[in-house]
């Protein structure tokens, strides 16, 4: 019996996050929202990313990532949960590898002191992802306004990139976060797809993959638009489960029935 693979015509596993940056989907707002980020970036000033989850904002922090040469930028990423500004601090002492010890004010200090170092001894531009940012308290966020405050507030040494979904733009329009949200020169978003963008990404997923045409009939991309929305995570989920499910039923192309049962496998 053939495997999913060669009935398929794949070379590999298709819709896994295993993608490589330059095998993205085309989109145009998502090759906008990576320009004026790197642009931000590039001018030494901090942004925001805000997404939905599942519509491609962690594929684009890598993209960041990997513009940003490393002869020129030193980058940290850290994911954030709900921490305390001690806790949050020690979290980026360690991506930036300081001991992660010390008060509050001393971690601030330190942190101040090598992203300077980085840039006037090193030469290089410093630059703090920080990833789930909508779980970040607001004391938290707050604390950014510190980070980045270098001579008296007079120069530009640090870029933070905020990421995060809807929730932080929540977050950022608290008058108590007024600071903080004036100091983002520019705010990146990221959507769902429309439905023939989504026939289009199974479309793309599928070529890298390796194969010479789409194995959903009509029935079956609509069917995936409607329940998965758009999502990208989805849309991925729901294409991969569909294929398996085609394929143990000795089929060689998926239709909506079995991507309506591959939706009972995936989520309650």
């Amino acid at each position: 019996m053939k495997d999913l693979r060669s009935r398929f015509g794949f070379h590999c596993t298709p819709f896994t996050r295993e993608i490589e940056n330059g095998e993205r989907f085309p989109l145009a707002e998502y090759e906008d929202a990576l320009s004026a980020l790197l642009q931000t970036i590039e001018q030494r000033m901090s942004c925001a990313l805000i997404a939905p989850a599942g519509t491609g904002k962690t594929s684009l922090l890598r993209a960041i990532v990997k513009r940003l040469p490393d002869a020129r930028y030193r980058t940290h990423y850290v994911k954030v949960t709900g921490l305390s500004k001690r806790d949050m601090c020690r979290e980026i002492a360690a991506a930036l590898g300081l001991p992660p010890v010390g008060s509050y004010p001393s971690l601030v200090r330190k942190l101040q002191e090598r992203f300077l170092e980085t840039a006037d001894t090193d030469g290089l531009r410093p630059v703090l992802i920080l990833d789930e940012a909508h779980d970040l308290r607001v004391d938290v966020l707050a604390m950014l306004r510190v980070l980045t405050n270098f001579d008296m507030d007079s120069r530009l040494v640090l870029s933070i990139v905020l990421a995060g979904q809807p929730k932080l733009r929540d977050l950022l329009r608290r008058e108590e976060l007024d600071d903080v949200a004036k100091r983002l020169a520019h705010y990146a978003t990221l959507r769902t797809l429309s439905r023939d963008e989504t026939r289009s990404y199974l479309e793309h997923r599928c070529t890298i993959a390796g194969a010479q045409a789409l194995p959903f009939d009509d029935g079956a991309t609509d069917a995936i638009f409607e329940i998965g929305r758009g999502n990208l995570r989805a849309t991925d989920q729901l294409a991969r489960k569909s294929l398996e499910i085609a394929h143990e039923q000795d089929a060689d192309m998926c239709g909506s029935a079995q991507v309506a049962r591959a939706r009972k496998h995936l989520w309650p």
